[in-house]
């Protein structure tokens, strides 16, 4: 035998990957067939494999093998993204280890030293998608900074500058402190944290008072440092505690500037005083609020600067004292915060909060203690700060349009479209898109100014050079682009645009985009946006988007909660195969995925399910076929799996195409475990063991042909076990002529034959009642029975004879008689609508039987009657934990089912 005792992932996994790739099988020339492209999300260069990463890779995996498997074109473009700002980090933290820091170099020096890194350490994850199979165009890997990406990257700048689409604005961004630099808001992590509530008074300006006769107005923050560049207070239109001071001033404590009262639906009544103090330099809503007030960006006050240190601001009131200190705590040091608070407390400004004690006794506080969503970022590690600065701007609005469009009329397919509601919802209510960073690391903004600030936007120096005029000295722009600017061309920038390639006339659009929902806006749009407007077309026809994986509680991973998963670790310990299984059998549209390594190791075990039958297969003379079609066959049971190789395969390229994942695996698993291990491998012993060398001959060859579809079908999913396995049935008859992951996709040229359908799933049934009536009698399962079936039709007793072996062997019915049964006890199963009756004399102990059976179904009614009780009870179903409700239901449904299993069995016994 060719194949060893056990299967061992590890001992064929590298060795097939290493074989197709240096064999160029994830690309074959197929210029004549029709194409089929899929992009990867660029992982960043930085990344490791991380259990997202094995889902989303995995599915794609499963459809381009697919793909390729059915004759296409089969184009998977691979490539990782630079990262621009985790890419950095990871540069200067080497340099720091070496007492060393970014500014101790040019510009040129460190970019120069990124690009070492880059080709030293950077693209782990690149071999780790190996790990797991993927089927990628490794001969084509592309990257978001070479050099055909860089060209496309400007002109797309270019472009939409002179096109009246970018454009530079003074406006809010998330600045992380640590890292000096604008984050999107995908890089801003939401954390809660315990914080307070302060309450001040800003004293009206001039003797004026509300109706009641108060002097100041009450305000609340969780932010005091930023009274400091307060520049209004906003009040609800409707509330009419502030109506007759609307368009009056108050006089801010510590900087004494008088602001503004206006009116502004922000200001919600119900909440507090009503009343809000707005910073619009530094929050985003009242950013807003200040432009629906009047103030143009421009004269929006900002009192930080790039580490959140306190600045002065422009109308020069912030006190001397206050400049330089962070703007809150660090380090052991108190900032504007503390002193703000210390300052308006000693003013007599402050309001404070007022709790009662264990004993009832009033006790008052500086703050309310509140649990704060305060916003993070997630490589910098602090505090974000709405800050305004003057960076680069998309306008998405406007390219939005035809995107939103190409959904409406179906061009662009959300699958499940139940995301197409959150995708216009997003797209309909857009903002300018800011894609600068202040970064070295990047595609380098083509922008110059001159000394008056002039911008001038070309593709060069010499471009550049020749708008401004000879002898116009020039300052290129320091700042980068957005990752996500570069990664938004990837769809057509990846096949050679903007030179006129024959890849990007073959493959653009792409066929299909899968993607986590969680970059629906910063990725997936984008690309839709960019596509549309470049190329005229939508960048792919359909839009994928799968779930989370979570945790076994269903919780979300997290490092600090301990409980993330190592794809790797479970490929060392279950195979590649099996986790791909995994990912594919639990991959339900618009759900998402919980971790289960059970689950895993499950289809580990069906893996060498797999492996033993082919064994059994090699051992009985059955190995590869010689046809792509099916066989002739004769005998109702090879005709029968036959017919079963057509449904499965029509099933699995339905709910491929469908993108129905969870569905195409479990049709795969089924017929596999049940249909070809479990029922024909064991219909067919006596066929082969028998004495008709015709029939065995025939039974071989079907057996051979069906094993070959089960590892071409399983092919997506399970890759390196099957191809394995194709070579391995072939090797005592010379070999195959090509590698499986070429081979060709089921092509059976036949029909279902409904009459061996019938027949065989009639066998199938008839066989596991007679073992559900032993295992439920207590019958040995090896103990031979006579069945005596009474009015069975000529074609039932013809149907018996001609199944006589296998019900002898298989189903352990020595002799089925339609004779009348003896008298005495019995039981009865119903198949078909004929009944079959098996006397029980010799068999067991009837009445020792009947005892104990009526024993175990007092008990289990018992359990039933107590589990309805508790769950009848309203304090247990509305006061328990929710799992403890849900076990109680499931502990009664199975009960229940145990007690009419039991009460069947007695009646079966007479």
């Amino acid at each position: 035998m060719t194949l060893d005792k056990n299967f061992d992932p590890a001992a064929i996994e590298a060795r097939w990957y290493e074989h197709w790739e240096s064999q160029g099988l994830f690309r074959p020339e197929r210029d004549d067939r029709e194409p089929f492209t899929i992009v990867n999300p660029p992982p960043n260069v930085t990344g490791s494999l991380h259990i997202g990463h094995a889902l989303d890779n995995t599915l794609q995996d499963i459809i381009i093998r697919h793909e390729r498997l059915k004759g296409k074109d089969a184009l998977w473009v691979v490539g990782m993204d630079h990262a621009g700002i985790a890419t950095q980090m990871v540069v200067e933290r080497q340099l720091n280890e070496r007492q060393q820091k970014r500014t101790d170099f040019t510009r040129e020096e460190f970019v120069k030293k990124v690009w070492e890194w880059k080709e030293e350490s950077g693209g782990a994850i690149t071999k780790q998608l190996r790990r797991l199979g993927c089927s990628m165009d490794w001969s084509n890997e592309r990257f978001t900074m070479d050099e055909g990406m860089n060209e496309a990257v400007l002109k797309v700048f270019v472009d939409l500058y002179n096109e009246g689409l970018i454009y530079r604005d003074k406006r809010l961004v998330n600045w992380d402190p640590a890292l000096k630099t604008a984050i999107s808001d995908l890089e801003v992590e939401t954390v809660d944290t315990k914080g307070s509530f302060w309450h001040f008074k800003y004293p009206l300006a001039d003797g004026v008072t509300l109706d009641n006769g108060q002097d100041y107005i009450e305000v609340a923050t969780t932010r005091p440092e930023t009274m400091l560049a307060d520049m209004a207070v906003a009040v609800h239109p409707g509330d009419e505690r502030y109506k007759s001071v609307v368009g009056k001033e108050v006089i801010l404590p510590i900087t004494g500037r008088h602001v503004p009262i206006v009116a502004d639906e922000h200001a919600d009544p119900e909440l507090g005083s009503g009343a809000v103090k707005i910073t619009p330099g530094h929050d985003f809503n009242d950013f807003e609020v200040g432009k629906r007030a009047g103030f143009a960006a421009s004269e929006m006050l900002n009192m930080l600067d790039g580490e959140a240190n306190v600045c002065q601001t422009a109308d020069g009131l912030v006190p001397d004292e206050y400049i330089g200190l962070h703007r809150f705590r660090k380090e052991g040091v108190d900032g504007a915060r503390e002193l703000v608070v210390q300052q308006l407390k000693k003013q007599g400004f402050l309001i404070p909060h007022v709790s009662k004690s264990k004993d009832g006794e009033e006790v008052k506080h500086d703050a309310e203690p509140r649990t704060i969503a305060t916003p993070f970022g997630d490589r910098g590690g602090v505090v974000i700060e709405p800050w305004l600065t003057d960076q680069w701007y998309v306008d998405a609005e406007t390219l939005a349009q035809p995107a939103i469009k190409a959904v409406r009329d179906g061009d662009i397919e959300i699958v499940p479209k139940s995301w197409e509601k959150t995708y216009f919802n997003w797209m309909e209510n857009i903002q300018p898109w800011c894609v600068s960073r202040q970064l070295w690391w990047g595609h380098r903004i083509p922008a110059w100014f001159d000394e008056n600030g002039k911008i001038y936007v070309a593709m060069d120096d010499a471009e550049a050079q020749a708008q401004a005029g000879e002898g116009v000295s020039l300052t290129r722009d320091p700042d980068v682009l957005d990752t996500w600017f570069s990664s938004a061309l990837w769809p057509f920038g990846t096949l050679g645009w903007p030179e006129e390639t024959r890849d990007l006339e073959r493959h653009y659009p792409n066929d299909l985009l899968i993607s986590g929902f969680d970059i629906l806006f910063f990725w997936d749009a984008r690309m839709a946006m960019q596509g549309l407007h470049f190329m005229k077309e939508v960048p792919w026809k359909r839009l994928y988007l799968h779930g989370l994986v979570r945790a076994e509680d269903g919780s979300k991973m997290s490092k600090s909660k301990g409980n993330v998963v190592d794809p790797l670790g479970l490929i060392d310990q279950y195979g590649a195969d099996a986790l791909r299984f995994f990912m594919a059998a639990m991959e339900s549209q618009g759900r998402d995925i919980k971790m289960d390594d059970n689950r895993v190791e499950g289809y580990r075990n069906f893996a060498t399910k797999l492996w033993n039958a082919s064994r059994f297969c090699e051992f009985n003379g059955i190995g590869a076929s010689k046809t792509l079609a099916a066989p002739e066959a004769t005998l109702p049971v090879n005709r029968w799996i036959i017919s079963e190789v057509i449904e499965t395969q029509q099933a699995l390229d339905k709910t491929l195409s469908d993108l129905r994942f969870d569905a195409a695996a479990n049709t795969i698993y089924h017929f596999t475990w049940d249909r070809f291990c479990d029922w024909y491998l064991e219909l067919i012993k006596p066929v082969l063991q028998g004495e008709d060398s015709g029939a065995a001959d025939e039974t071989r060859t079907v057996a051979g042909w069906v094993l070959d579809q089960i590892i071409v079908m399983l092919h997506p999913f399970m890759p390196f076990i099957t191809e394995e396995l194709w070579h391995s049935m072939a090797a005592e008859t010379g070999g195959r002529d090509y590698d499986l992951i070429v081979a060709k996709w089921p092509q059976p040229k036949a029909e279902v034959d409904v009459q061996a359908k019938a027949e065989v799933d009639w066998l199938i049934k008839l066989i596991s009642e007679v073992r559900s009536a032993k295992v439920e009698l207590n019958i040995a399962p090896g103990t031979k029975m006579t069945a005596h079936v009474e009015d069975a039709s000529a074609d039932l007793q013809q149907q018996i004879a001609r199944q006589s072996a296998a019900l002898d062997r298989v189903g352990r019915l020595e002799t089925v008689s339609f004779d009348p049964a003896p008298e005495g006890a019995s039981a009865q199963i119903v198949v078909d609508g004929a009944t079959y009756v098996l006397p029980l004399a010799g068999a067991i102990d009837v009445d020792a039987e009947k005892a104990r059976l009526t024993k175990a179904l007092e008990a289990s009614q018992k359990e039933a009657k107590s589990l309805s009780g508790r769950l009848g009870n309203p304090n247990f179903v509305e006061k328990a934990k929710s799992e403890a409700v849900e076990k109680a239901r499931a502990d009664l449904a199975e009960k229940e089912a145990e007690t009419v299993r039991l009460q069947e069995a007695i009646d079966r016994l007479g």
